[in-house]
């Protein structure tokens, strides 16, 4: 999972992203020295150094060392102490400072999943206090209606927008921007990494390396490869998510035949053949 902004400057929109993760390692004075001037991004506290970010599955890999998340399942994680510290430092790398006081700020924030007693109540409001303290006015957005917002104007903010991210699966029925339904899946990205991990005794951070370098979905992999499974379980997670939107729909009683745009997005939606998979 990555956490990403974007800040419109003139005609352009400018991203900065930070992955959502840290790793442990000793302290030593060189240690911190060369973390320092090689501009890693990191926090000590006593006689830990903590890698967070972008260098933290680098980091992981090399010292063999498994990789923590300040969030987990698309919300903070409730399993992880340094969550709050953590998840602060990484928003305010990628935020920044408001360009005025109380600069108007949209953050996306998840849907209660249908398939998990999880609720995202809590934190959508730690974010919001968060934001608040470092100057901005923040307001949450849910994620599968910023995918609408961003994709759709053409079509008068009407369709289905469906996020693929690494805890979760949102998606939001929108009709001239007024939502129609909305839920998320607690599925995503890492239910992938985990189940391939936990099929091909892979560690689950070589995994995500695997994954994110070049990997397509292809299904022409040796089965018992770290590829071949990704496939499997990538074509599982998209059975699973068409099978729940398809139910919501029914319960809904979204009108039949009804003819909308479907807008896909999220790193999970990345790999070459996503597309192709999801349309058969």
């Amino acid at each position: 999972m990555n956490i990403l902004s974007g800040r419109q400057e003139g005609a352009e929109t400018v991203f900065v992203q930070q992955r959502n993760s840290f790793v442990e390692i000793e302290y030593s004075d060189m240690a911190e020295q060369m973390l320092s001037r090689s501009e890693v991004l990191h926090i000590r506290k006593d006689d830990k150094v903590y890698v967070v970010g972008d260098d933290a599955l680098n980091f992981a890999n090399i010292f063999n060392k498994e990789t923590r998340r300040p969030m987990q399942h698309g919300i903070l994680s409730s399993e992880e102490a340094s969550a709050i510290p953590m998840i602060k430092l990484i928003t305010e790398q990628v935020v920044g400072e408001p360009s005025k006081p109380n600069e108007r700020l949209f953050y996306s924030s998840p849907a209660d999943p249908i398939d998990s007693g999880l609720t995202t109540l809590y934190h959508e409001k730690t974010l919001e206090s968060m934001l608040g303290d470092m100057g901005y006015d923040p307001e949450p957005i849910n994620e599968g209606m910023a995918v609408i917002y961003s994709e759709l104007a053409d079509n008068n903010f009407t369709g289905l927008g469906i996020s693929f991210g690494a805890g979760m699966t949102n998606v939001c029925l929108a009709y001239y921007a007024v939502p129609v339904m909305k839920f998320s899946i607690a599925r995503g990205g890492d239910w992938i990494d985990e189940q391939t991990s936990q099929a091909t005794g892979t560690p689950v951070d070589k995994v995500t390396s695997i994954k994110e370098d070049d990997f397509e979905l292809d299904f022409r992999t040796d089965v018992g490869g770290v590829e071949g499974a990704l496939a499997i379980y990538y074509e599982n997670l998209l059975d699973y998510v068409i099978e729940n939107i398809t139910r919501e729909v029914d319960e809904e009683d979204v009108e039949e035949g009804l003819d909308v745009p479907v807008v896909v997005t999220g790193g999970t939606s990345s790999p070459n053949g996503f597309e192709d998979l999801f349309a058969d």
